[in-house]
């Protein structure tokens, strides 16, 4: 199967699953509490039995955070695979504030080389893939409306060194980084995000680092990860700042970085 095909199939069910999503965001909810203690609602299960529906039809098995987990046995001999998540931002989207997205990737030997996040709540998409690039469109009318379409970065301003950190999961190690930063960088500014979309401000080059100092799984970055890449930025382990890899042993992600290309440390 060819890239665009898996480019055209992600891009559908991210946008589906938007709508599904949008649909409950407008309605009274229940919120369940998983084993991890996570939050997860109807929207979360909804969206993945969409994605599922579309992801199917490929050859390439998937890994999604709703799904059970399969055995490492059997999901190292991948060579391919899909990495989902049908809503990330649970927390968000329960607070209504907006910023949560649907993420899906799709991974070769570990790396990602295909990425969509879509973020229904304000109808931007993000999107990338090997040998084409990084893009960001607007959906309308649950379509792509091609003459937003814009190519990533869209941004390089330096003057001003923009750290974008999480609403719901930053920490003391993300504010000591932060200040280390100032030592270096005079001009330091710290934004707010949620889900994915912090990774997509650093993609975008509306921010230019995102640190992240807490626990997350392969399913919060892999999409990001794709789209970061080919959008001459990267998303590296703290301790050996080399990139992140997928379909491991442990789902579970190192602390990371992610960050634009040309910005020093």
């Amino acid at each position: 199967m060819n890239l665009n095909d898996s480019l055209t199939i992600a891009l559908k069910a991210a946008i589906d699953a938007g709508r599904i999503i949008l649909h409950y965001y407008n309605l009274p909810f229940k919120v369940e509490i998983k084993d991890d203690h996570s939050p997860v609602t109807i929207a979360d299960k909804e969206s993945q039995k969409i994605i599922l529906s579309y992801l199917k039809t490929t050859p390439y098995p998937i890994i999604s955070e709703e799904m059970e987990t399969i055995s490492y046995e059997d999901r190292k001999k991948w060579d391919y695979c899909w990495i989902v998540d049908p809503l990330d931002g649970t927390k968000e989207f329960i607070h209504k504030n907006g910023e949560f997205t649907v993420n899906i990737a799709l991974v070769h030997n570990q790396i990602p080389i295909l990425g969509v996040i879509y973020s229904p709540a304000s109808g931007e998409l993000y999107f990338a893939a090997n040998a084409m690039g990084a893009f960001k469109i607007r959906i309308e009318n649950h379509d792509l409306n091609l003459d937003t379409l814009k190519k990533l970065p869209t941004a390089t301003e330096t003057n001003l060194l923009k750290v974008v950190v999480s609403r719901s999961h930053s920490n003391a190690q993300t504010d000591s980084f932060v200040e280390a930063l100032k030592e270096t960088h005079p001009n330091v500014e710290k934004v707010v995000g949620g889900s994915s979309v912090k990774i997509c401000k650093v993609a975008e080059g509306t921010a230019h680092i995102y640190p992240r100092f807490g626990r997350t799984m392969e399913w919060d970055t892999a999409a990001g990860h794709a789209i970061l890449k080919y959008s001459n930025a990267k998303l590296i382990d703290i301790d050996t700042m080399q990139e992140l890899l997928y379909n491991k042993e442990n789902l579970e992600n190192p602390f990371f970085i992610a960050i634009q290309n040309h910005i020093k440390l």
